[in-house]
């Protein structure tokens, strides 16, 4: 049997980041729709799941390696741009409890200066403006 799957998955795409993720978000809208318990709501997110579990699958069993290695590659890219994001909105928020971040007056640069220093003079590193501030 497993000799069969092996050469009948040869030439074939197989499963990658793009797929995995379909796969898991068809079985996050099976759920939800299962949850939901309205008629329309199940039958509508079901829908949408069985047609993108179907498109897991046509990539999975695809032997087009060009286009979905370009889907992967876009969807990678995409993902790669919201993790970031994400990570540094995350990395501000913590960071805030340690340190404020004030604007330069002259040239509206983003300056991190410590907490509980009370008053103190900032200089800009990128234009040499001094502003005083309180930490």
């Amino acid at each position: 049997m497993k000799k069969k799957f092996m050469s009948f998955m040869q030439g074939r795409y197989g499963a990658d980041h793009l797929s995995n993720f379909l796969m898991v978000l068809s079985m996050i809208l099976m759920i939800i729709g299962f949850v939901s318990g309205k008629e329309i709501v199940i039958l509508v997110t079901f829908g949408i799941a069985v047609i993108v579990l179907a498109y897991s699958y046509f990539r999975i069993f695809s032997k087009n390696h060009y286009k979905r290695y370009a889907e992967n590659e876009k969807y990678l890219s995409m993902h790669n741009f919201f993790k970031s994001f994400f990570s540094k909105g995350i990395a501000i928020i913590k960071d805030r409890r340690k340190n404020h971040i004030y604007k330069c007056p002259g040239c509206k640069v983003k300056i991190r200066v410590p907490r509980g220093k009370g008053k103190i003079m900032i200089t800009c590193p990128k234009c040499k403006t001094e502003f005083i501030k309180k930490s």
